[in-house]
């Protein structure tokens, strides 16, 4: 009976912790709520990332490339076409004269995030090892430029403006639950095992008749599918740059999935909104926070620096994160034996 529950209390666990999440940040200050608003988002994007990486072993560097090209996608969409006409003159016509509401921009964010992984990945996946990582990070770095320079599907340099921002408490934590429930069904079924079985030990998993290659491929564009929308849910949420999807993002996402667990959906959850809310706290410290009548200033860059920090330490302490690599799972209690 226990284990027929055990699926079940492994998505419970991550769910009900995002929903917690969702609550308590009902009951903070609007200043505040915003510290909240990015640690449901973020939660979104690492499990995203955690799809690919955590399930088979390969380090990508690219995931937040498709974030960025829902983000792109989900903004250029949504913003008013009064606005359009007066800001981005030089988009396409496509782009410029048409717009589309809230939820179908997360979808068609989520859509081109998946077809642009698919693409992408058609000749990545067939790497391992550091020439995938570095094959993954040059996708992040073609993409990124194309967003800046090329004004025709974006604004380019500026910030994103005019931007409905829809991504409200109610829809981020949400959202986060729809990417944990899909990530979480993914790695439950046949494909998932498939793929996970070619992280474990690759010789055996194709000698059963496992194709590295098809699920790789396969994983990879779901983990592009819901970076894109988590992507959908960011510019929707706040307004950014090109920037704001580029390297610091990166690497502050890559260092939540390895501080949390990287082989685990418990462990991208938990990972997710610690790092969070240590480097919210820490960003206030920047700016003079004062905690029991001292103030603490911290010099800009601090946060980086503590979480690198603390990401160097995890891997010396706890190489298997704060979850050491495992599923939320409750406490068994031991049969009373008779004497």
């Amino acid at each position: 009976m226990t284990r027929r529950l055990d699926p079940l209390v492994q998505l419970g666990g991550p769910v009900l912790l995002v929903v917690a999440v969702g609550l308590l940040s009902t009951t903070v200050s609007a200043a505040n709520e915003v510290y909240f608003l990015n640690a449901l988002v973020s939660v979104a994007i690492v499990v995203a990332i955690y799809v690919f990486v955590g399930n088979s072993g390969v380090l990508s560097f690219g995931q937040i490339a498709f974030v960025a090209v829902g983000a792109f996608a989900a903004g250029v969409m949504t913003v008013p076409l009064e606005s359009k006409k007066g800001v981005l003159t030089t988009l396409f016509p496509l782009l410029r004269d048409h717009s589309i509401g809230n939820v179908p921009s997360l979808l068609l964010a989520a859509g081109l995030g998946g077809l642009f992984a698919f693409v992408v990945g058609l000749p990545l996946m067939r790497l391992s090892g550091l020439a995938a990582g570095i094959a993954t990070f040059a996708v992040l770095g073609i993409t990124n430029n194309i967003l800046r320079y090329y004004e025709k599907i974006g604004p380019g340099l500026n910030t994103f403006s005019s931007v409905p921002e829809t991504t409200d408490l109610l829809q981020a934590t949400v959202g986060a639950v729809l990417v944990i429930a899909a990530a979480f069904g993914y790695q439950r079924s046949r494909f998932g095992r498939q793929l996970r079985a070619t992280r474990e030990d690759p010789a055996a998993a194709r000698a059963v008749g496992v194709s590295i290659y098809r699920q790789r491929l396969g994983s990879f564009a779901l983990s592009g599918f819901l970076a894109g929308f988590a992507g959908g849910l960011y510019i929707h949420f706040i307004p950014i740059n090109v920037d704001a999807v580029y390297l610091d993002l990166t690497f502050i996402t890559l260092a939540m999935l390895v501080i949390g667990g990287t082989t685990s959906l418990w462990g991208a959850v938990v990972g997710a909104l610690f790092v969070s809310g240590l480097d919210s706290m820490l960003a206030e410290m920047e700016d003079g926070m004062t905690i029991l009548g001292v103030t603490i200033d911290l010099p800009a860059g601090s946060r980086l620096i503590v979480v690198s920090a603390v990401m160097a330490l995890v891997l010396i302490v706890r190489p298997g994160g704060l979850t050491g690599g495992r599923e939320f799972s409750l406490p068994r209690l031991r049969p009373a034996v008779a004497k």
